[in-house]
C-alpha cells in the first residue's frame, strides 16, 4: 500500500485556553501547546518500520513529538509485501519534517488559540467562497464591524490584529476593505490571544497564523462558480503539484458584487455599491538537502468599490451655483492595490532550527470624491491618496538546550515608506463665518521613510512533567513620525494536573506603534477659515500604545470528545490607539486615549461525534478609556472636553458577542449552520449609547457527484446567508470616527458549482 501524508494536530495542550473542537478536522478551541511533546505535527502513516530519524534532528530528543519529526524525515523502507513511496510522496514526507521542524520554533506558549482547518472551512456554509473575516467570526471574542472600520474586532480592540503566513509576520499596509489573503489557500488558521509569547510583538490584540496547505500538491486542482443574490458571481481556480523536490501551488479568485460594501439603508439592495475584486496567490518551496528548504510565498489583489449612497439627505451648502443635490446620485469610489513576497530560507542543524525570511509588501489606496456632491453636503471633498511599500528581514531560531530547557529567539528588520496625500477641495468662509460658493484647492501631503526593529529571547522550562513555565524579554524600537522603544518581559505558567486538565496563566508587557500612514500629521494651517477648519485647533502626534495583559484560564474534556473552557484576561493601557472615519472619505484616522482598560471573559465548548461537529463561544467583554491625547482636532469641543473628564466606552466596545456552529456530513451530502450574534456596538455623543441586539444565523449544505471520476468529485452546494433576513445596523451614523449607517447583509441565496482535476 502507498503511504498517504494527513495533517494533524497535537492535543496536548500545556499552554492556555481554548476550545477544542476536535480531533477530526472541524473548528478547534484549544490552549496552544507547548513545544516538547505537543507541538501540532504532521503525521506519516507507514505500514513498515522506518530508519531511525535524520541525524540533524536532535538526536538526545525522547518526547513523542520528536520522534514524529524524525520519521517525517525518514527514508521509507519497503519489503517484498509493501510497495515503495512513490517519488511524489517521499518529497511530501520530506516537507512534512520541515513543516514539523517550523512549529517548533513557533510554538505559541501561553497563548490561546483558535484553529480552523481547510476542511473546517469547507463546512461551514459558503465555505471556501466565505472570506476570512467571516471565518475569524466564529472564534471566541471575535465581534462584527463595518468594512470601514476594520471588518472585525478581537477582545473589544480596534486593528491591533497580526497575519503571519507560516510563521512570517506580514507589515502593515494601508486602510482598505479589501480581503487580500483568500481561504483556498489556507491549510490551518489559528488566532492567538492573551498574554502571548516574547516572540509575538507589535501588533498583539490577535495573531492571525495561516499555515499554507501541504494536500493540494497531488498534481490536480480545481475550478469552481459560485454566485447568487445581489448580482453575486465568484469564479476561482487552484492547481498544486510536485516536481521533483519541489512542490507549488496557485489559485486566483474573481469576485464582482452588487453589494460591495455595507448598505447604508436597510432596503436589500444598495445604490451605487459594485464591487470588482480580484486576487492571487502562489506557494513554492523546494527541499535544497536534508537539513534545508527555500520556499517562496507571493500574493495580491486588485479591489474597486462604488461607495454606497444614502438617498433623503439635505444638502448643507452651495458650490459651483448648485445648491440641490440628490444624494442617490453621489459618485463616489475607492481603489485598492495590494501585493506581497516572501522568501524564506529553512534551516535544521546541529540541534538547531532556523527560519530566516525576506518580505516584502505593496499597498495602496486611492479614494475619489463627488466634488460637486461632496461639497454640497459636506462642504469639502477630498481625494486621498495613501501608499505603502515596505521591506525586510525576519529571523527565528529554537535550540534545545536539554528535556528541561528550549531557548527561542529571534530578530525583525522593517522599512517602510509611505505616503499620505488629501486633495481637497473647500469652501472659503467670510468675516462672519459663513461658507461662501468659491471653491478651491488645498493639498496635504506628507511621506515618511520609517523603520521598526524588534528582537526577542525567551526559555520554555519544563519544571515537571506537568508543569511548564515559559518566560521572555521583547525589546522593540520604533523611528517613524515619533520615535519611541520598549522592553517587554513575558512570562506564562501552565500546569497540566490530569490528562483532561489544563490550567494556564500569563503576563504580557506589549508595545505597540500605530500604522504609519494611519500616524501622518495633519497640516491645520491649509484649512483656516475654509468650510474644514476643525473645531479644536490642535493636532498632538499619534503615539504607540503601551500595555499590560493578564490571562488566566483552564479547559476540561468532560466527555469523549467534549470539551468545555473559560478564559479571562484584563488589560490596562497608556495610550491606547484607536482610529475612526472622520469624514466622508472610507479612510482612517488614528488617534490616542490617556489611559484604557479592557476586561473580558470567554466560555468556549465543542463536541464532535463521527461525521457531526458543534461548537459554541460566549464573550463578555468592556473596554472604556479616557482623554484624547493625539489628533484632536478630529473630535468637537464638547466631546472632548466630556471624555477628559469620563471614562468613556469606545466605540467597538460591545459588551456581548456569541457565536455557534454545527455541521454533519451524511454519506457524500454534508449539512452546515452557523451563527453570530451581537449585542450592538457604542453610538451617540461620547459613544454614551448602543445599538440594539441582532442574530445572523447562515445554512449551507453540499453534495459531492462523481461524475467524472471515482476520486475527483463534482461538488455541488447551495447557502442562505441570514435566513431569516434579520434587518439589523452595524452602525448608525452616530458615535465617535462613525460617519455613515452600515446595515447588515440582508437575505441572500447563493449556489456554486466546483470540479476537482
Amino acid at each position: 500500500m502507498l503511504c498517504h501524508i494527513k495533517r494533524g494536530l497535537a492535543a496536548s495542550s500545556s499552554a492556555t485556553l481554548l476550545l477544542a473542537a476536535l480531533s477530526s478536522p472541524g473548528l478547534a478551541q484549544s490552549a496552544a501547546p507547548a513545544s516538547r511533546g505537543a507541538t501540532p505535527l504532521p503525521e506519516i502513516d507507514v505500514i513498515q518500520p522506518q530508519r531511525a530519524p535524520h541525524p540533524a534532528r536532535r538526536p538526545k530528543t525522547q518526547t513523542a513529538a520528536r520522534a514524529r519529526r524524525g520519521a517525517a524525515t525518514a527514508s521509507p523502507q519497503h519489503d517484498a509485501q509493501t510497495p515503495a513511496l512513490t517519488a511524489a510522496q517521499a518529497v511530501a514526507a520530506k516537507h512534512a519534517g520541515f513543516d514539523a521542524a517550523r512549529q517548533a520554533i513557533f510554538a505559541p506558549n501561553g497563548a490561546s488559540a483558535f484553529d480552523v482547518n481547510h476542511e473546517a472551512i469547507l463546512a461551514l456554509p459558503q465555505g471556501a467562497n466565505a472570506t476570512l473575516d467571516k471565518v475569524l467570526l466564529q472564534a471566541p471574542g471575535v465581534s462584527q464591524d463595518s468594512a470601514a472600520s476594520g471588518d472585525l474586532h478581537v477582545r473589544n480592540e480596534h486593528a491591533n490584529v497580526q497575519y503571519r503566513i507560516n510563521g512570517i509576520a506580514l507589515p502593515d499596509g494601508v486602510s482598505g476593505f479589501g480581503q487580500m489573503l483568500d481561504t483556498s489557500l489556507v491549510g490551518r488558521l489559528t488566532l492567538l490571544t492573551g498574554a502571548l509569547p516574547a516572540q509575538y510583538g507589535l501588533r498583539t490584540a490577535g495573531v492571525v497564523d495561516i499555515t499554507t496547505r501541504t494536500d493540494a500538491f497531488n498534481n490536480g486542482g480545481t475550478v469552481s462558480v459560485y454566485g447568487g443574490s445581489r448580482q453575486t458571481i465568484t469564479p476561482s481556480v487552484e492547481y498544486g503539484g510536485t516536481a521533483g523536490n519541489t512542490q507549488y501551488f496557485v489559485s486566483g479568485r474573481y469576485f464582482g458584487t452588487g453589494l460591495g460594501l455595507e448598505n447604508p439603508t436597510s432596503s436589500p439592495n444598495a445604490i451605487h455599491d459594485d464591487s470588482q475584486q480580484g486576487r492571487g496567490f502562489a506557494y513554492l518551496s523546494t527541499v535544497i538537502d536534508d537539513s534545508t528548504r527555500l520556499t517562496f510565498i507571493g500574493g495580491g489583489s486588485a479591489n474597486n468599490y462604488q461607495i454606497p449612497n444614502n438617498p433623503g439627505q439635505t444638502p448643507g451648502f452651495t458650490a459651483f451655483g448648485v445648491s440641490n443635490f440628490d444624494s442617490a446620485r453621489l459618485n463616489e469610489t475607492q481603489r485598492e492595490r495590494n501585493g506581497f513576497g516572501v522568501l524564506a530560507l529553512q534551516k535544521s542543524i546541529n540541534g538547531f532550527d532556523l527560519q530566516l525570511s525576506a518580505f516584502s509588501r505593496y499597498s495602496t489606496l486611492h479614494f475619489t470624491p463627488d466634488t460637486i456632491g461632496d461639497l454640497v453636503f459636506n462642504g469639502v471633498a477630498s481625494d486621498v491618496y495613501r501608499k505603502s511599500v515596505a521591506s525586510g528581514i525576519q529571523a527565528d531560531g529554537s535550540y534545545r538546550l536539554s528535556d528541561a530547557h528550549t531557548l527561542r529567539g529571534g530578530f525583525q528588520v522593517t522599512a517602510e515608506q509611505s505616503r499620505v496625500t488629501n486633495s481637497s477641495v473647500v469652501l472659503p468662509l467670510d468675516d462672519s463665518g459663513n461658507p461662501l460658493d468659491a471653491p478651491f484647492g488645498v493639498v496635504d501631503s506628507s511621506s515618511k521613510l520609517g523603520w521598526l526593529f524588534s528582537t526577542y529571547l525567551q526559555d520554555e522550562w519544563r519544571v515537571t512533567n506537568t508543569v511548564t513555565l515559559n518566560s521572555g524579554l521583547r525589546f522593540d524600537q520604533m523611528n517613524e513620525y515619533t520615535s519611541a522603544n520598549q522592553l517587554s518581559p513575558r512570562i506564562s505558567l501552565t500546569w497540566k494536573p490530569f490528562e483532561d486538565t489544563t490550567f494556564h496563566a500569563g503576563y504580557s508587557r506589549n508595545f505597540t506603534p500605530p500604522a504609519q500612514v494611519l500616524a501622518a500629521p495633519t497640516n491645520l494651517a491649509l484649512v483656516q477659515n475654509t468650510t474644514q477648519q476643525p473645531a479644536v485647533n490642535a493636532s498632538s502626534p499619534v503615539l504607540p500604545e503601551r500595555s499590560n495583559v493578564f490571562d488566566v484560564g483552564v479547559t476540561q474534556k468532560l466527555l469523549p470528545g467534549l470539551e468545555v473552557g473559560i478564559d479571562t484576561y484584563y488589560k490596562t493601557a497608556r495610550d491606547l490607539l484607536d482610529d475612526g472615519q472622520f469624514g466622508a472619505a472610507y479612510v482612517l484616522s488614528a488617534f490616542n486615549y490617556d489611559r484604557a482598560e479592557n476586561v473580558g471573559i470567554e466560555f468556549k465548548g465543542a463536541y464532535t461525534s463521527g461525521n457531526f461537529r458543534i461548537y459554541g463561544n460566549l464573550a463578555l467583554a468592556r473596554q472604556i478609556a479616557t482623554k484624547v491625547v493625539s489628533n484632536q482636532y478630529l473630535f468637537d469641543p464638547d466631546e472632548l472636553a466630556y471624555i477628559a473628564n469620563n471614562y468613556i466606552y469606545t466605540d467597538h466596545a460591545q459588551l456581548v458577542t456569541a457565536s455557534a456552529g454545527a455541521s454533519y456530513r451524511w454519506h457524500d451530502t454534508s449539512f452546515s449552520a452557523s451563527m453570530i450574534y451581537g449585542s450592538g456596538l457604542r453610538a451617540g455623543f461620547a459613544n454614551i449609547g448602543s445599538l440594539p441586539s441582532y442574530t445572523q444565523v447562515n445554512l449551507g449544505v453540499s453534495h459531492d457527484f462523481y461524475l467524472v471520476s471515482a476520486t475527483r468529485p463534482t461538488t455541488v452546494r447551495f447557502d442562505v446567508v441570514n435566513l431569516f433576513d434579520s434587518v439589523y445596523e452595524i452602525r448608525d451614523g452616530s458615535g465617535i470616527g462613525v460617519f455613515a449607517p452600515q446595515y447588515g447583509p440582508r437575505r441572500g441565496f447563493y449556489v456554486g458549482v466546483a470540479q476537482k482535476f
